[in-house]
């Protein structure tokens, strides 16, 4: 049986269970089973490779020990051990001094996990398919990652949790656009199911790393932060999928609940990728953090004032950000002025409103900066939806290669050579700020499809309701001739 297969049959047998309501429960319930295998099939690598390795799970609870059996617990025996030993014993789990932090990880993982599967009869048939993953075969686990990733896609319909998933093909240009190599650090402060970390691990795997010293600067240089417990726990398993040995560097917490100035010199970064929350409101007092001048309780615009001063000298980010922190006002205009003051905005990608759907339908942008000097000009490109598609959809998503045309035009690393075309155009720091730090602006190639220009309207308007007239008295005229006959 195909990997595809084996997972499809598994979500059919949790789809029988009444405790499981909707994808994003199925999801989670998959995660956590799968999180345990994968640590089990690592430790005993480890087990092989190290003498004095010890597991970050309690023997007794260990996979091989209580799941690995297909003739073990089962039923109500089975659903007795999981929710009264088992999650209890890993809630409660307290990591020990030191380096242990792949304790602290499954600590972590099940802080706020549930079980939703009410029976063990077919908890018991989902562990057995899961016990025909190997996770230790490099083929058998490359090809499940990609399975995992059709399940992550599959968030973008499972209501509210489609807010932890950004379509591959943008994370992917981001990450070739800002191009991270082993040995710089980079962070994600809000990485949801960790699609940013998993395309600059591929990318660098693809272009630099050579050596295994190289592997290790790699892993070494990653740090995320995730708010929600379904995506932390999503972004770990993620993780392991890609070869992580300790995902440690995920850590479950909020980035903004921490004060701004806490961030010192020492913890600053050379790549920030990241699409922070927008559209939602932080919690009361989350706000009080930052600068009087930055204070609002938009989480986009938090994100924003936060990556800036994160960013060391020299440092690059690549950021989602809604149509809404372009033209905002206030806060947003502070912000802007503070953002092309500290760093040089070169590049702003205007992406189609669809792009998110259906978890989201509005505008986004992907803004590509560098600190260290200040803005002189923003070079904009229009992302079109393509030929003979009127919008992006799931059936018919963005893809990597539809982004093609911006990577043809960018310029290469040092960005020459670029000129205006149809979807191309700069506008200089003058200029915006001129606009008030207005960023929303307008392709000036492409004419709008808006309603015109106010007095032409009135005029024709105004024409209209003349001939309009003329054609009601001629009707009068008509009628009445018609009657006197």
């Amino acid at each position: 049986m195909s990997v595809r297969t084996l997972v499809k049959s598994i979500q059919d047998i949790m789809r029988k269970d009444a405790g499981v309501d909707g994808d994003a429960q199925r999801i989670g319930q998959l995660c956590w089973m799968f999180f345990l295998k994968i640590v089990d099939d690592q430790d005993r690598e480890l087990e092989l490779m190290r003498d004095d390795y010890v597991s970050p799970l309690p023997e007794r609870l260990q996979w091989r020990n209580w799941a690995a059996d297909p003739e073990g617990m089962t039923g109500d025996g089975l659903l007795d051990f999981v929710n009264g030993t088992l999650f209890p014993a890993l809630q409660s789990q307290q990591a020990a001094a030191g380096a242990d932090s792949r304790r602290r990880v499954v600590r972590d993982v099940f802080e706020d996990a549930n079980n939703y599967m009410k029976s063990g009869h077919l908890m018991r048939q989902v562990i057995n398919s899961i016990n025909g993953i190997d996770f230790n075969d490099l083929t058998e686990r490359q090809h499940f990652g990609d399975i995992y990733e059709q399940i992550l896609n599959d968030l973008q319909s499972a209501g509210n949790a489609g807010e932890y998933y950004t379509p591959r093909a943008v994370t992917a240009f981001m990450a070739d656009r800002i191009d991270p190599k082993p040995g710089e650090t980079l962070f994600d402060p809000a990485c949801g199911t960790g699609g940013f970390l998993t395309c600059a691990l591929r990318h660098m795997r693809e272009r630099y790393v050579r050596r295994p010293e190289d592997e290790q600067a790699m892993q070494a240089g990653l740090r995320a932060v995730e708010k929600k417990q379904l995506p932390h726990m999503l972004c770990v398993t993620n993780m392991l999928l890609h070869g992580i040995e300790d995902p440690g560097f995920v850590r479950h917490d909020n980035t903004l609940a921490r004060a701004y100035t806490s961030w010192t010199r020492d913890e600053r970064v050379d790549i920030v990728l990241t699409n922070p929350p927008f559209g939602g409101r932080e919690e009361d007092g989350i706000e009080s953090n930052f600068p009087q001048h930055f204070r609002t309780r938009e989480t986009a615009d938090l994100f924003l004032a936060l990556i800036v001063r994160l960013l060391k000298p020299g440092g690059r980010a690549a950021v989602v950000l809604p149509d809404g922190s372009l033209f905002g006002e206030g806060v947003k205009t502070r912000l802007k002025e503070h953002l092309m003051a500290e760093c040089n905005l070169h590049t702003i990608v205007r992406l189609p409103n669809s792009v998110f759907r259906p978890y989201a339908s509005i505008g986004t942008n992907l803004l590509f900066f560098e600190k260290g000097e200040s803005t002189e000009e923003t070079w904009f490109y229009e992302h079109p939806v393509p030929e003979g598609q009127k919008a992006y959809s799931m059936t018919r998503p963005i893809r990597f290669q539809h982004l093609q045309p911006c990577i043809d035009w960018w310029g290469g690393p040092e960005r020459r050579g670029r000129e205006e075309t149809g979807r191309a155009w700069k506008v200089s720091a003058e200029d915006v700020k001129a606009r008030g730090y207005n960023l929303d602006i307008r392709n000036p190639h492409v004419r709008e499809d808006g309603p015109g220009d106010p007095a032409e309207l009135l005029e024709a308007l105004a024409a209209a309701e003349a001939e309009a007239a003329g054609l009601r008295d001629r009707l009068k005229a008509g009628l009445a001739e018609a009657l006197l006959r």
